[in-house]
């Protein structure tokens, strides 16, 4: 399923520090360097009569709860039209650096509040997979508190008639050295951003 996204409308991307990707907080249309803007240009280089606007409020750090926490100034407020949403990985790291847990089921009540409330806004809703490429068996070992809020996340795609990108699944199934990818097993480098602009640009498509 692939989400229409209407001319002249406004895409908002929203998430951790892989949406944030060093933007210029000082200017509230700068897209950073990362996958959201290369979606953003791709998406406007191929359809540029569309005159779609697009906005990036990823904040470094972020874990779901941040996100709740400022739902309405940074989402609701701006009324996008299309919303996509990349969260969970410092949910899953702050248990690992600094023994301080998400549960999965606090990860999915979160999680489903700011979902209830992009739903009463009419915005069509993209929901981007966590995801992690582990570089050492350390690393791997975190897949056990991951996977659970991949799951979480496909299990509400489906709940909210949301589109899912599945970069996780796409990251590893890739088949090459971990390292094109990221550099940390978790931060990606500029081809894995490219790797999840290509993926989300295949989820959405200009309405007619």
């Amino acid at each position: 399923m692939t989400v229409e996204v209407p001319r002249g409308g406004r895409v908002l991307f929203i998430g951790d520090s892989i949406t944030d990707a060093g933007r210029d907080r000082t200017c509230g249309d700068d897209l950073g360097t990362g996958y959201a803007m290369m979606a953003g240009a791709w998406f406007t280089a191929r359809h540029p009569r569309h005159r779609v606007g697009f906005l990036n409020r990823g904040v470094s750090g972020d874990r779901v709860r941040d996100l709740r926490a400022r739902w309405e100034s940074d989402c609701l407020a701006l009324t996008p039209n299309v919303v996509s949403i990349l969260i969970g990985v410092n949910d899953m790291w702050r248990r690992y650096d600094r023994d301080d847990p998400t549960s999965a089921a606090d990860f999915a009540r979160d999680y489903r509040h700011i979902l209830e409330s992009t739903r009463r806004l009419g915005a069509r809703i993209v929901l981007v997979e966590p995801f992690l490429v582990p570089l050492d068996d350390e690393q791997r070992r975190w897949r056990e508190d991951l996977d659970p809020k991949v799951d979480v996340v496909r299990r509400l795609a489906a709940e909210f008639d949301a589109t899912l990108v599945a970069v996780d699944e796409l990251f590893q199934a890739a088949g090459v050295d971990e390292r094109v990818w990221t550099r940390d097993g978790v931060h990606p480098t500029p081809f894995g951003h490219a790797l999840i602009a290509q993926a989300w640009l295949r989820a959405v498509t200009p309405a007619a």
